[in-house]
């Protein structure tokens, strides 16, 4: 059956492969970037299967009007895919405070601001999917991406609340946790680095930024694989609330589970004794 997607960030990367992706199996999609020209370069299609819409996901007016829009144009919107967002990498303390702050507005409350405005449409429904682009990053830290990571962790705190909160109304949320995937993520029209010089993370920061540089646009992650994965999604009953995507996302996740695991056996006496007693 049909169904109407809206995807922010939908003009390149994730979200133009998701959008094709959508389109190609016969769904209608609106998309939202903050230069809808660009997308002509990434997302085209005969027909009235795609509507792109201008839309800064940190203003909450541009992001209702992109939401009445895509309601005016298809009468509802059943999936949902918060994918806008971009890296600010770099150690915690390399990081201004406005860049934290900026990261945070985009990540966390723009992902709130659309969640928030679509919610009504798809309660009113009594269905809907929700995707939330998260990150291996957003389940397991990594050093040099504190910043990005804890955005990400935000995101899936908010998502494993939310969807408790909406399953009532036939509403599901899967939090989708990519890990390396051959995009323009690691550009620097897509990735900040820390605007803070310390020369005690010189080194490594520098280490870093090489590495990142050699592997930008050799990413083992496909788009087009990962689009056609949450297509998939879309029409399951019972979707995964985690969905992890590539060998690398499930290596780390994994390990972090692992490490936990151990950690809660090591001290587990020493943390149940924290029970109150009577004296």
């Amino acid at each position: 059956m049909s169904q109407v997607w809206l995807i922010t960030g939908g003009n390149r990367g994730l979200g133009a492969a998701i959008a094709h992706a959508a389109i190609k199996a016969g769904h209608h999609v609106a998309i939202t970037a903050r230069n809808p020209e660009s997308a002509e370069n990434h997302v085209s299609v005969e027909g009235e299967q795609l509507v792109v819409l201008r839309a800064d996901v940190t203003s909450v007016e541009e992001v209702q009007s992109a939401v009445d829009a895509t309601v005016a144009a298809f009468g509802r919107i059943d999936v949902l895919v918060n994918n806008a967002g971009y890296g600010q990498l770099g150690n915690f303390e390399e990081v201004s405070q406005q860049g934290v702050e900026q990261q945070f507005a985009t990540n966390v409350f723009g992902t709130m601001h659309v969640t928030r405005a679509v919610l009504p449409v798809m309660r009113r429904q009594r269905s809907g999917r929700i995707f939330n682009i998260s990150s291996m990053a957003g389940y397991r830290g990594f050093g040099g991406g504190a910043i990005y990571g804890a955005s990400k962790f935000a995101v899936e705190g908010l998502s494993e609340a939310l969807a408790e909160e909406v399953k009532d109304f036939g509403i599901q949320v899967t939090i989708v946790e990519p890990g390396y995937f051959r995009t323009d993520f690691l550009d620097s029209s897509s990735m900040k680095m820390g605007s803070i010089e310390i020369d005690d993370y010189q080194e490594l920061s520098a280490a870093r930024q090489k590495a990142r540089q050699s592997y930008n646009h050799q990413q083992q992650g496909d788009p087009d694989k990962l689009a056609a994965a949450l297509v998939f999604l879309a029409a399951q009953p019972e979707p995964p609330l985690h969905f992890a995507v590539g060998d690398d996302a499930i290596q780390a996740i994994e390990e972090k589970n692992a490490r936990v695991q151990q950690d809660i056996d090591r001290w587990r006496t020493l943390s149940v004794e924290t029970k109150y007693t009577e004296s």
